[in-house]
């Protein structure tokens, strides 16, 4: 059995006490307590809160102050306040190895408790006294005081005394050497104890499992749980639990043969006892340490540490250490072949084990455990047998509530009978009514649906009217211009040949240098505003026939057109006039056509504008890029169409630079243009965008990553009403 349970027992029970607040792990005094005008219960809560500050520093002062708040809360007639006090000054004298009198304070606690009907404060005090005995190394009366608080903390709703006496009766589990029982209490126990952030029962359900597990001899698992639990002693600075976690990973390293590591665990532990002046642990491990040397044969420093170790532990009356140190002095005398020592010793270990683990020990902690799952199962028979007589009055009651209900039921048969009658006919009125009101909701429909189309019909009467406007005032405008722009250029061209004449007049005069070269650089001046003329005057006819050729008057009439015809013929049309123009030209055109693509009514001239422009467009930017692109570069030209849900699209896409993404979204504005001066009027995307949007009702957009590829796409709608209500919003 192991002997170093009471050690963490020892360091944890301290926090299991009815105040609430955190003891600080500093061994530094607390603040002076303020000094009230008058005694009232404040200062008793003060005076406890001062003691569980100290008494991880100085347990004398720590009692000293705890009597003080006894002494107020009597004065008071506090009895919250009395029952605290008497709780707290049982848990000092514990840790002061004073248990007789831990115990009647714990037992008058209890009393008072009981008096008070305060179920919550009884469960408290019998983790109190069930602590008490498993230092003392009694199990049984310990797991009888664990077991009834325990049932107290369960009817009490007291989460936390739960969760403790689970740890505690884990413990006392383990020390009866029960691992079956102990294994799932502490687990239950660590469970509760990390969802409640409650770090003192984490850390003694940890060190109970590593115990059970060593017993087991599941080193792995042992030395896991050893090491979780001194990592958080370490952690909350508790340096009586960092001992006990020493110990233990000492002796498992130990049983494993593991000397070294023993001995560096068990020197650590000692360190720390001396450190801290804990004369409690000090039997503990220094027992330890003699099962240490015991494994590495040195009996005499193992008999040494075993008989001081045996001494302090019957002067505190500890019973598991007593019996652990006999078991270490029969071993090593045995080794040093002193068998009438070792004869000694063992018997004395047995006598104590069987204290501890014998038969009849068992047995009585058995016989307690089934008195508690028969309470407990009792309890239930009993609250079962209530619900059932509660169900059984409640059906009765349901039962003469029924036969009233049947009584009230026929009369409600009859009325309801002459209500149905009443219904029927309303319903049968209702109907007729509702007839009448769904051929009036058609009627009023049909005309809805007849206005929507003539409204239609006059919004694209009046876009087509304005469209003829615009075209005709624009032909007007182009026709005024086209006369005096005319007149320009044929100027410009006369006005170069004459300079040429007067540069070949000038070169047989007899003139001085200066004067030839000033003459010289006017004309030179003066050809170069010629052909800058001659240029724009270019451009701006070419403008002038655009507007001419928008202007001219379309049939307007929409037929059911194919569209693949349509976009194969505009691609040959528009490739063959491009290479008449560049003869060097050459680029891949891919077509990709819809075979399902159904007619879509549209104006046939009007599309091949669109389309023959923006071909030319795709033409103009690949032969642009493989000007400046490496010879691996193809130009290629794609058509595609498709078939959608509501519309029918046409995607013309070359591989050429692309359009920028800051001039993306102007280049459907009129006179806009991204082509060099000279090579574009802006008007030719205006001009599609319009037909189109205005003249069909569809949509064009464009897609374009600069320098890869750019892709515009013409959408038009299926049906000629979905057309007409497009173009009029």
């Amino acid at each position: 059995m192991r002997f170093f349970v009471i050690l963490l027992c020892m360091s944890l029970t301290v926090y299991f006490l009815p105040v609430a607040g955190q003891v600080p792990h500093s061994p530094g005094p607390p603040p002076a307590l303020p000094r009230p005008a008058r005694p009232d219960t404040a200062r008793v809560r003060q005076l406890l809160q001062a003691a569980q500050q100290w008494s991880t520093a100085d347990i004398p002062q720590a009692i000293r102050l705890s009597q003080q708040a006894l002494g107020l809360a009597r004065q008071l007639r506090d009895s919250v306040g009395v029952g605290q006090a008497l709780l707290r000054l049982s848990t000092l004298h514990r840790r002061h190895n004073d248990f007789a009198l831990a115990r009647r304070l714990a037992r008058q606690a209890q009393a008072l408790f009981v008096r008070q009907h305060d179920t919550e404060g009884q469960g408290r005090a019998w983790l109190q006294l069930s602590l008490i005995d498993m230092l003392q190394g009694n199990p049984v009366p310990a797991l009888a005081s664990g077991l009834k608080g325990l049932r107290l903390a369960e009817q009490a709703g007291d989460a936390q005394t739960k969760i403790r006496l689970q740890a505690t009766l884990g413990d006392i589990y383990y020390k009866m050497g029960s691992y079956d029982e102990a294994l799932p209490a502490l687990q239950i126990a660590l469970a509760g104890g990390q969802r409640t952030h409650d770090q003192q029962v984490t850390l003694l359900a940890l060190n109970g499992l590593g115990n059970s597990f060593q017993m087991l001899k599941k080193w792995p698992q042992a030395i896991y749980y050893y090491q979780q639990a001194l990592a958080l002693s370490q952690q909350l600075g508790d340096a009586i639990g960092e001992t006990g976690s020493e110990t233990s990973l000492a002796e498992v390293y130990g049983l494993q043969g593991n000397q070294a590591a023993a001995l560096a665990h068990g020197l650590r532990a000692q360190q720390l006892v001396r450190a801290t002046h804990d004369d409690y642990n000090l039997p503990a491990v220094e027992l330890m340490l003699a099962r240490a040397y015991l494994l590495a044969h040195q009996t005499d420093s193992a008999v040494a540490l075993a008989r001081h170790g045996l001494q302090l532990s019957q002067q505190a009356r500890s019973n598991e250490n007593i019996r652990n140190a006999s078991d270490i002095l029969a071993q090593a005398y045995a080794q040093r072949h002193d068998f009438a020592q070792a004869y000694y010793f063992r018997n004395l270990h047995l006598a104590y084990n069987d204290t501890l683990s014998g038969e009849d020990t068992r047995r009585r902690t058995s016989r307690l455990r089934y008195d508690y799952e028969l309470t407990s199962k009792q309890a239930q028979i009993d609250l079962l047998t209530k619900t059932r007589q509660l169900q059984a009055q409640k059906a009765a009651r349901q039962r003469l509530q029924l036969n009233g209900l049947l009584v009230g039921l026929a009369g409600v048969l009859l009325v309801a009978g002459l209500l149905w009658r009443n219904i029927y006919l309303k319903q049968r009125a209702n109907r007729h009514l509702n007839e009448m009101n769904t051929q009036i909701a058609a009627h009023r429909d049909q005309l809805n649906r007849t206005l929507t189309e003539l409204q239609a019909a006059q919004a694209q009467l009046v876009q087509r009217e304005k469209m003829a406007s615009l075209g005709e005032m624009t032909a007007g405008v182009a026709h005024e211009i086209q006369n005096p722009l005319n007149f320009v250029t044929n100027f410009s061209d006369l006005n170069v040949e004459l300079l040429a004449e007067l540069q070949e007049e000038l070169a047989g005069e007899h003139l001085s240098t200066s004067a030839r070269e000033n003459i010289q650089q006017l004309l030179e001046d003066l050809t170069l505003n010629q052909v800058k003329i001659q240029e724009h005057g270019a451009r701006a006819d070419r403008i002038v026939k655009r507007m001419l050729e928008h202007s001219h008057p379309s049939s307007g009439a929409r037929q059911a057109t194919d569209l693949n015809a349509l976009a194969e013929d505009s691609l040959r049309l528009a490739y063959h006039g491009w290479c008449a123009r560049n003869k060097d030209f050459s680029a891949t055109l891919t077509t990709d056509l819809d075979p399902h693509l159904q007619p879509v009514p549209a104006v046939a001239q009007d599309l091949s504008r669109v389309l023959m422009n923006l071909l030319t467009n795709a033409f103009y930017a690949v032969t642009e890029k493989s000007k400046h692109a490496p010879a691996t570069y193809r130009p290629e030209v794609q058509v595609q169409t498709r078939q959608t849900d509501h519309a029918v699209e046409i995607r013309v896409r070359d591989n050429g630079a692309g359009i920028p993404l800051a001039v993306r979204e102007k280049i459907f504005q009129p006179f806009f243009t991204t082509k060099p001066t000279g090579e574009g009027t802006g008007l030719g995307l205006s001009l599609s965008y319009d037909v189109i949007t205005k003249g069909h009702g569809g949509a064009l957009s464009v897609e374009s990553q600069e320098g890869e590829y750019c892709q515009f796409t013409i959408s038009l709608p299926v049906t000629v009403g979905e057309m007409v209500e497009r173009a009029v919003i």
